[in-house]
């Protein structure tokens, strides 16, 4: 009796094992699926975060408007190059930056410091605003001022605002210079 309880025991024991292995394989190829899942977000990789965002993609169902897409995403504005002077490109500069964000700077005449230069951009800044022209100012040196403005065909009404202020250098839209009445050549 005792062998043949020792003989079904060991034949459960030869028909079980190879199923053991098997279970171990499934169960480590799913902590090593889940093992980043279970991380504290504190340990994140950018490996990580960024297969966090392509889930997060793929379970989203609905497509963005395209004014909530980023702006590189977008479909950039048509342009008729029929409706142009060719003699006057800063209309098609101005109409090709439509809807799109851009930089420019602005140099405060003479040697003013820091703060006197954040206090003249400030009065530029509210001016614009009162016209109803969206910017952000950011003062980056001394003399120097950054605007930017969420639509770039704004841009050149922004700088035939700042050329007339009587303190105002000079204007740099593009890689472009122009004079203010400080800095008339």
């Amino acid at each position: 009796m005792a062998s043949r309880m020792c003989l079904l025991l060991f034949f459960v024991f030869l028909v079980l094992q190879p199923a053991a292995p098997e279970k171990d394989k499934k169960d480590s190829k799913d902590d090593a699926a889940e093992k980043w899942k279970k991380k504290d977000v504190r340990d994140y990789t950018d490996a990580d975060i960024e297969r966090l965002y392509e889930q997060w993609e793929e379970g989203d169902e609905d497509e963005l408007e395209e004014d909530e897409q980023p702006e590189w995403k977008r479909e950039p504005p048509k342009v008729d190059m029929s409706q142009f002077n060719p003699d006057n490109p800063e209309d098609f500069l101005k109409q090709s930056k439509k809807g799109r964000t851009l930089m420019m700077f602005a140099t405060v005449a003479g040697n003013p410091t820091q703060a006197e230069t954040e206090q003249i951009s400030a009065i530029w800044h509210s001016s614009l605003f009162n016209a109803n022209i969206e910017t952000q100012r950011f003062v980056v040196g001394d003399n120097r001022v950054l605007f930017m403005c969420k639509d770039g065909s704004k841009a050149w009404d922004i700088k035939d605002f700042l050329v007339q202020q009587d303190n105002c250098e000079s204007v740099e839209i593009e890689g472009k210079t122009y004079h203010g009445k400080a800095g008339q050549p």
